[in-house]
């Protein structure tokens, strides 16, 4: 394919399996928007006359990935803040939710993917309601989505219908518009049970057929606290094993949070290839705990970080949820080597990829979407400068380096944000459009 765009930066960190660092280096991608070479200039293509050259600065990296979110829930962002989790969904969140008009969604989408893109996010494994919604929003703000239709069955959300029909909704949308579409494939299709606690085991097991028909991916919150699936735990044993008996684990699917999960529990992800969102950040304002993320990696699991809602979180920086999981790991364990600089980064990109069961997105590798993200090095966090060893400059852009650094973004080779800015959309009037239909929310 002919090279549309060629970036040159003194650093790029492709992440790779051994996350290497690479100096003086070259991103090329290719006229549909995927990466042709990435690596040393010294060995880069011959460059084309036609192709636009850009000198980046800083540092190049894959765009993060969002394992786990329900963004359009900016506009719920702090309400509720101090209720532990099933007091919180029940008593402040379903009811609000259940007022929410399309136009809302839109609104609180559209933010969210501005919020996400200046965090270098590229990415987000979404689970809402009104799907076309949310999709049009990722679609012109510019970011890539993973959308989750949800379907729960619960008295506070009644006017959403029957899991039966939400189920159904989601099988028409798909069979008419594919797993994948969109310019540079920005939206994946997929199912989004919420819990065993909030649907029947029928729904379980229906929504595992129809996925696994369509090779669709199922997303579902899975042991996230200890009070949520004590019936479940009585009768199978554990929600996993709920799921193992019901079939759904023969398919494609992403467990969001597995705090409270059990060694038979891990084992059984890791035998199925079952990937696991892992977000710190929400489960401890929650209460909820922290993951097993270090047993889970030993097993094989594959483990990506979610920010969670962000009236959980309450932000949408994946940044934090990249240190969060080092640091909470390293309490957890009483070991400061438990989570590397290098493992940290690689759940936040190619982790997350693999935990969503893709290999199309998460590394910059030939044949990968171009999602790239620029971080500025003109920055206190690398006031020490580039020439150091490749430990120090993966320690500096895990621990120190965060959102501020983000500079650019590039989605399928387009750039999306400029200089913090989004290129697609008006930042200042998407804040403005949230803040209307969250006065709508509020009455």
């Amino acid at each position: 394919m002919p090279i549309a765009l060629r970036l040159h930066a003194p650093m790029v960190l492709p992440c790779d399996p051994g996350c290497s660092v690479i100096r003086d280096a070259v991103v090329d991608v290719d006229d549909t928007g995927r990466i042709a070479y990435c690596g040393p200039r010294t060995g880069a293509p011959e460059r084309p006359n036609d192709a636009d050259v850009r000198e980046c600065s800083g540092i190049l990296l894959p765009g993060l990935i969002n394992a786990h979110a329900h963004s359009p829930m900016t506009l719920l962002r702090g309400m509720g803040g101090e209720l532990p989790l099933l007091r919180w969904l029940r008593e402040v969140i379903w009811p609000a939710e259940a007022r929410l008009r399309p136009s809302d969604i839109r609104a609180g989408m559209e933010l969210g993917c501005v919020e996400m893109l200046r965090a270098g996010v590229t990415t987000s494994a979404e689970m809402y309601f009104d799907g076309e919604s949310v999709v049009n929003a990722t679609l012109a703000v510019g970011s890539r989505v993973v959308f989750a239709s949800a379907v729960i069955a619960t008295p506070e959300l009644d006017k959403l219908g029957g899991w039966q029909g939400m189920v159904d909704g989601i099988n028409r949308w798909i069979d008419a518009d594919g797993l994948r579409f969109g310019p540079g494939d920005r939206v994946e299709l997929a199912y989004g049970p919420h819990s065993a606690y909030t649907l029947p085991p029928e729904a379980l097991q229906t929504i595992g057929e129809q996925a696994q028909q369509r090779g669709a991916l199922v997303h579902t919150h899975v042991a996230e606290t200890l009070a949520e699936d004590v019936e479940q735990r009585q009768q199978f044993g554990s929600v996993p094993a709920l799921l193992e008996k019901l079939g759904v684990l023969d398919g494609r699917v992403l467990a969001a949070h597995g705090v409270h999960l059990s060694n038979e529990d891990i084992a059984l992800f890791a035998r199925r290839g079952v990937g696991v969102a892992h977000c710190p950040g929400s489960n401890a304002k929650l209460a909820s705990g922290t993951a097993r993320l270090v047993d889970l990696l030993a097993a094989g699991v594959p483990v990506g970080l979610g920010t969670d809602g962000p009236s959980s979180n309450d932000d949408l920086d994946l940044w934090e949820e990249v240190q969060l999981a080092g640091l909470f790991a390293r309490t957890l364990t009483g070991d400061a080597t438990a989570l590397s600089a290098r493992t940290a980064l690689l759940a936040a990109t190619r982790g997350g990829a693999e935990a969503l069961h893709r290999d199309d997105i998460g590394s910059l590798e030939p044949g990968r979407w171009a999602d790239i993200v620029h971080l500025n090095v003109d920055n206190p966090a690398f006031a020490t400068g580039l020439d150091v060893p490749d430990d120090q400059i993966l320690a500096n852009v895990v621990w120190a380096a965060g959102s501020r650094c983000v500079r650019d973004v590039w989605v399928a080779g387009e750039r999306v944000l400029r200089d913090r800015e989004p290129t697609q959309v008006d930042r200042r009037a998407v804040q403005a459009a949230a803040r209307t239909a969250a006065q709508h929310i509020r009455g």
